[in-house]
């Protein structure tokens, strides 16, 4: 199996430490996000990864190489203006030809995938998405009927007060693909709400423990928590 570690991110609202580096390489108790998500995949035998760049890419390319270095093969693509987080598939069309994983490089996952993969197979999904719990819900609403997914609310007007979220790990057939057009496009947004008009199968796998390290409050308690370990 395969995967996509969405990497282009610029991180604004960590601006003071991402003006020299992407997003997923800010340090988190020692190595840089990114590495936590190589080493999740590889955990669970996945070591063909793409990796999407676009802010200061050779910072990520000179950590990582492009094999054997973390003991994974790395295929990379550069994005000149930002795709969107399906958009970024475009530029590795031929990589993924089975079932695949995305996941988003700048956020700390301690997800099974293992039991993920299996939960889709079983479930005969076409797409299978972390979900993680929250008390308040501000975006990335997912609403459940059973196991089923039957409705995205991306961006709600108003905090929704408790309930699950998008936590930026999916499980995908490569069939996927045709449903994703050229050019700019994001899952939740565009494509997701696309395959449930289609009446796709898109199923909710609740996750284990989600960091997001978009924010600086929750950059230092990743930091706090993993250097504790």
């Amino acid at each position: 199996m395969k995967a996509l570690i969405l990497s282009a991110g610029k991180g604004t609202r960590l601006k003071e430490i991402t003006e020299e580096i992407p997003k997923v390489m800010v340090d988190v108790a020692g190595k840089p996000c990114l590495r936590y998500n190589i080493e999740l995949l590889k955990k669970f035998g996945i070591k063909e990864i793409a990796i999407n760049t676009h802010h200061f890419p050779e910072k990520i390319k000179e950590y990582f190489g492009d094999k054997n270095k973390f003991g994974v093969k790395i295929k990379y693509s550069y994005e000149p203006e930002l795709l969107g987080t399906s958009g970024s598939l475009n530029n590795f069309r031929d990589f993924f030809n089975e079932t695949f994983v995305v996941i988003y490089g700048d956020v700390i996952h301690e997800t099974n995938l293992g039991k993920m993969i299996e939960f889709h197979k079983k479930e005969k999904a076409f797409a299978t998405i972390a979900l993680d719990n929250r008390s308040q819900v501000g975006r990335g609403a997912v609403i459940l009927e059973g196991k089923k997914i039957i409705d995205f609310k991306e961006k709600p007007q108003q905090e929704i007060p408790g309930g699950l979220v998008n936590s930026g790990i999916y499980i995908l057939e490569p069939e996927v693909l045709s449903y994703i057009p050229e050019g700019i496009s994001d899952f939740g947004l565009d494509i997701f709400p696309k395959l449930l008009k289609e009446k796709k199968k898109l199923v909710g796998f609740k996750t284990g423990k989600v960091l997001d390290i978009g924010t600086p409050e929750v950059l230092e308690k990743a930091r706090k928590l993993f250097g504790q370990k």
